[in-house]
């Protein structure tokens, strides 16, 4: 590491911390050619989810674009944001321990929906209505009778 004061690049670690959230290493240093001491911090990089839209596109995975819409189809609903949250916490880190880089949009949405069908049908339902793009009534006659049928099979 470069000496801040001197510009040397031989030093020794004095001292190795973690920070509090664990995602830092705070390391003290001290230069062998002038003595002085510095500290640096050491981070994983993040490397960017990329989601592949329908038409294409690629954008990086945005939990707040997630969290709006989930806001949505559970408006007036009995849902806490915090389960929200943190589901949308969980989704990010299983789509990370694929180790792809990039991630379909489909499996975004259904991982959604599933967890939305778990949590309430009313919210799954909006938020199928969009994702699914219905245009006719008969979507939602189709997507209800779903549903009765996993409530009649014990499901819900």
């Amino acid at each position: 590491m470069k000496c801040p004061y001197c510009g040397e690049t031989e030093d020794k670690v004095i001292d190795s911390r973690q920070g509090k959230e664990a995602d830092v290493i705070r390391r003290r240093r001290e230069c062998l050619s002038c003595s002085r001491r510095f500290t640096t911090y050491e981070k994983v990089e993040d490397m960017p989810l990329v989601i592949i839209k329908k038409d294409g596109r690629r954008e990086v995975f945005n939990g707040e674009k997630v969290r709006a819409g989930m806001l949505r189809a559970c408006e007036k609903r009995n849902i806490s944001v915090h389960v929200i949250d943190e589901f949308i916490e969980q989704l990010e880190r299983d789509l990370r321990e694929t180790g792809e880089k990039e991630v379909p949009s489909h499996q975004v949405g259904e991982a959604i929906m599933n967890k939305l069908h778990e949590l309430d049908d009313v919210a799954y339902v909006r938020f199928a209505s969009v994702y699914r793009e219905f245009k006719h009534v008969n979507d939602f006659i189709s997507e209800l009778k779903y549903l009765l049928k996993q409530q009649q099979k014990g499901g819900k």
